[in-house]
């Protein structure tokens, strides 16, 4: 997870905060139903693993299916002991809209009031752990020999995210319990872990502590049967989350409540390098990497909330002025200076007259070799990698990155690229990866179901089986994907068309203001999202930068270049003329793009492939509830038409 370099996500991933309504979504929580005498008989004739399997609808990889075979008979033996044999135990429980799961939810009722009452369970198999790098939320474990967010504070997220988006939660959120259990170790060798104060979310017991640990279960747990209270939880409505732009309400000093698990994790370490920077006056330059919607983002925007209330000088940038201007729109005028402290890479090119303490580089797959552009006076022009101009501007630089959304010619944000410059000039790299899904309705699957799709993964295109997270249609026309996404549209809930930059673009609208429709399918037509020009009315349409974020923006169609960064509840994608079917796998047609930036001679035919596949990925992969394809070549529809259901 964490890992030192050789020398020693857009707001798309973002996790949201304000609650809004389900909005006619099939997301539900999903867990194993069981009881501690079932899980005892299950574990003895070996059936245990095959039950949670298919009851939790998650496979488990070797080490997560050991952990269920030694952990959880420990804790049902324990309920049983302690004569809580009805309570109901939710294994490997859902979180909604993410990947993330709790080992165990005890459901059942309470002992006094007789409500319905609810304890999260993490099970740790460490023996020895202690505190690491500085802080008193990462641990290392002997048990894993590798670096853990504190187990109490890891139990703490789970139960602020069901309390924030399960509606069971929101009038009673007393109901909610968490507790972290390490069954084989001893209170003497975690002693440095029992420095954190006990709350309602968060307790520790260890193996020498069983008898307390039945006590505190008695507090919360009558010995009846809890069937009822799972079910009642189970079929809880959910209040999807929305991204942070997409909130009006949006508070930048909520935004480090959001994290959960490795996305804290991730935020407490680079907190932790930040300080031991400074304290050592040794630079040191931080690498964050992760797929779309492992939350770079918001551990990008925790940092810069974090930064400014410690009087750090910071700066959060990003390549994209839809990104920056949208933040700056939404958080620019809640705090005094905000506004300036979110800008662009190629406005810290000055920085070092100033100097900064942290830069959070958000998006940094988007570097560009140089900050140099078109509209660079002469004079101020240079040939200096961009890269280096962000390592200089502070003491410690922060990259924030996606390998997979690199889309662009120019764009050079790479893994690789940042490390080798890192070492040029002398300086040391850290490096977190993150893992996790929060976008794509938390579905692991679909995001590995769009890599083989799109001959990013070895095993090639399959056929999608609806999960619990994730919605796949294949629309039979463009204009039967706008209908339905538009019907999806709600106050809260979002929804936009894109598609792959095949039609030319008209960046001027009509003499009458109307945007011309450049999208011809048929006899369905539809504008590209606006240039940054505005004309003023209401009902016009919105400049591109805020394509993403102006409900107005479902009237016309983005492109990789407005969509990138950012994510709806629906999204509808069109495949263009450019990627089309052949002998079973998708290929890319370099003559039906009409993208002028990968128009350049210089471009092979290699690089001109990755990229497209690369745009691909994200513009399928902005969805949080569902998405839907349709392809313009009459074959391809055909072909994506046999992996998933049709709209109906």
């Amino acid at each position: 997870m964490i890992n030192s370099g050789p020398l020693s996500d857009h707001v798309s991933d973002i996790a949201a905060l304000q609650q809004v309504s389900n909005g006619g979504g099939s997301v539900t929580l999903r867990s194993f139903n069981s009881t501690a005498p079932e899980v005892v008989a299950l574990a003895r004739r070996g059936e245990l693993v095959t039950a949670i399997a298919e009851g939790a609808g998650k496979k488990g990889n070797p080490k997560e299916r050991r952990s269920w075979e030694n952990s959880l008979p420990v804790l049902a033996k324990l309920l049983i002991k302690a004569k809580l044999r009805g309570v109901a135990m939710l294994i490997e429980c859902s979180l909604p809209g993410s990947s993330q799961r709790a080992d165990v939810i005890l459901a059942g009722v309470h002992p006094k009031t007789g409500a319905d009452n609810y304890v999260v369970v993490e099970l740790k198999q460490w023996s020895h752990a202690e505190l690491g790098w500085g802080s008193d939320l990462i641990v290392w474990s002997l048990h894993t020999q590798g670096d853990h967010l504190h187990p109490v504070e890891q139990v703490r997220g789970y139960c602020r995210y069901l309390q924030r988006d399960v509606t069971i939660f929101h009038d009673r959120p007393e109901a909610l319990h968490g507790v972290a259990f390490l069954h084989n170790a001893e209170k003497e060798s975690v002693e440095p872990l029992f420095h954190l104060s006990p709350d309602q979310f968060g307790r520790l017991f260890t193996d020498d502590q069983r008898d307390e640990f039945i006590k505190y279960l008695h507090t919360q747990l009558a010995p009846t049967s809890g069937s009822s209270a799972a079910d009642r939880l189970l079929a809880s409505a959910v209040r999807r989350r929305t991204t942070l732009l997409n909130s009006t309400t949006a508070d930048l000093r909520t935004a480090g409540e959001s994290l959960v698990d490795n996305q804290k994790l991730a935020f407490e370490a680079v907190m932790s390098r930040i300080s031991l920077s400074h304290r050592s006056k040794h630079r040191t330059v931080v690498l964050v990497t992760g797929g779309p919607g492992s939350g770079k983002s918001i551990i990008a925007l925790s940092l810069l909330q974090r930064l400014r209330k410690e009087k750090r000088q910071v700066r959060y940038a990003t390549g994209s002025e839809a990104i920056t201007r949208t933040m700056r729109r939404i958080y620019g005028k809640q705090e005094a200076d905000l506004e300036k402290q979110i800008t662009y890479y190629k406005s810290l090119t000055t920085m070092q007259t100033e100097w900064l303490d942290v830069v959070i580089c958000d998006e940094a797959h988007r570097l560009r070799r140089t900050s140099t552009d078109r509209f660079t006076r002469s004079t101020l022009r240079t040939k200096r990698p961009q890269v280096d101009e962000l390592i200089e501007a502070a003491t410690v630089p922060v990259f924030l990155l996606d390998e997979n959304q690199v889309v662009r010619p120019n764009e050079v944000g790479t893994i690789d690229h940042i490390r080798d410059h890192a070492a040029r000039a002398g300086l040391p790299v850290f490096q977190i990866n993150l893992d996790g899904q929060f976008r794509c309705g938390g579905s692991a699957a679909y995001d590995e179901w769009v890599l083989n799709l799109l001959g990013l993964r070895a095993f090639g295109p399959m056929p999608w089986k609806d999960d619990d997270h994730f919605v796949v249609r294949i629309a039979s026309s463009p204009q039967q994907m706008e209908d339905f996404l538009r019907s999806k549209i709600t106050p809260t809930v979002t929804a936009r068309i894109t598609a792959g930059y095949c039609w030319e673009w008209t960046p001027d609208p009509d003499i009458d203001g109307t945007l011309v429709p450049d999208i011809k399918i048929g006899d369905w037509s539809k504008p590209w999202n606006k240039y940054k020009k505005t004309i003023g009315g209401p009902d016009d349409p919105p400049p591109s930068w805020l394509w993403a974020h102006d409900p107005r923006g479902f009237e016309q169609v983005g492109c990789i270049y407005t969509a990138q960064g950012f994510e709806f509840d629906w999204a509808g994608v069109i495949l263009g003329p450019e990627i089309v079917v052949q002998d079973g796998h998708l290929v890319v047609r370099r003559d039906a793009n009409k993208d002028k930036q990968l128009k350049s001679k210089k471009l092979f035919d290699e690089d001109f492939d990755i990229l497209i596949r690369n745009t691909y990925k994200v513009l399928l992969t902005r969805g949080m509830q569902g998405v839907v394809l349709y392809a313009v070549d009459p074959e391809t529809q055909e072909f994506i038409s046999g992996l998933a259901d049709s709209l109906v």
